[in-house]
């Protein structure tokens, strides 16, 4: 008898006694929680796995400034991944310089060639932020409301508590445990979903707000190197005209 006790109250508090009591709506609730952790889950292994990937094609950008020649460079930044945005960054700097000129007859040709490019890498940085912020709104919408779904599947449950009470007239453990402990693990179910997706949200935020910044600082050197073309010095004069004239009066 002591034996037949403790399983009867383990199997009352069971996942099977709880799925086969609950009814619709108790299902509903797991089954839009189990949705939720799966797509929360897909996409915080999707975006580790770009974040990586990315991370692998910064360190080529090293490499890229000291290749000999541009299209060398933009083999080495592809070397560190296909979809690399830093390869498409430069691919993009390089076909705007080689068609910049030829364009006519557009309202981008009405553009300074610089002012073309500086057009262009802003055009390529937005799609890539729009591509790596792709997913996040789902991580921050399931974060913001699993704990709700799971609190409504608690509140389902406290109501079939204490309708079984009021049928029975007492309240018995065994009349109430299946509802209550449903109600329970609806609550840790909320809880279980919510907390990754976002402590995910936060993380990939801040890491693309670094990648973009690292991302919009090669946007600037590119658009140096295709603007200017020549060192630093040799281009003094263009760069600071008012520098230029005030040495030029001194001497």
């Amino acid at each position: 008898m002591q034996e037949t006790l403790p399983d009867t109250a383990a199997n009352a508090f069971g996942f099977a006694h709880l799925w086969a009591s609950g009814d619709l709506i108790s299902h509903s609730v797991a089954i839009i929680l189990a949705l939720m952790s799966i797509a929360s889950w897909y996409l915080i292994l999707a975006k580790a796995w770009d974040w990586w990937t990315v991370r692998r094609a910064a360190q080529a950008v090293g490499k890229f400034w000291t290749a000999t020649s541009f299209a060398e460079g933009i083999e080495r930044l592809r070397e560190a991944g296909s979809e690399s945005p830093y390869a498409q960054l430069a691919e993009q700097a390089n076909c705007c310089n080689h068609e910049c000129e030829a364009v006519t007859g557009r309202l981008a040709s009405r553009f300074d060639p610089a002012e073309q490019m500086e057009r262009a890498l802003r055009q390529q940085l937005s799609s890539t932020q729009a591509s790596m912020e792709n997913g996040l709104t789902l991580l921050a919408t399931t974060g913001a409301t699993a704990p709700f779904v799971g609190l409504f599947g608690t509140v389902w449950g406290i109501y079939h508590a204490l309708v079984a009470i009021g049928l029975s007239g007492q309240a018995a453990l065994e009349k109430v445990a299946g509802p209550v402990g449903e109600a329970l693990i609806m609550t840790a179910a909320g809880l279980a979903v919510a907390l990754p997706a976002v402590f995910a949200y936060n993380a990939f935020a801040r890491a693309n707000r670094v990648i973009l910044a690292d991302l919009d600082a090669f946007a600037h050197d590119l658009h140096a190197f295709f603007t200017v073309g020549k060192p630093f010095v040799a281009n003094s004069a263009q760069i600071h005209p008012m520098r230029a004239r005030a040495a030029a009066e001194v001497a």
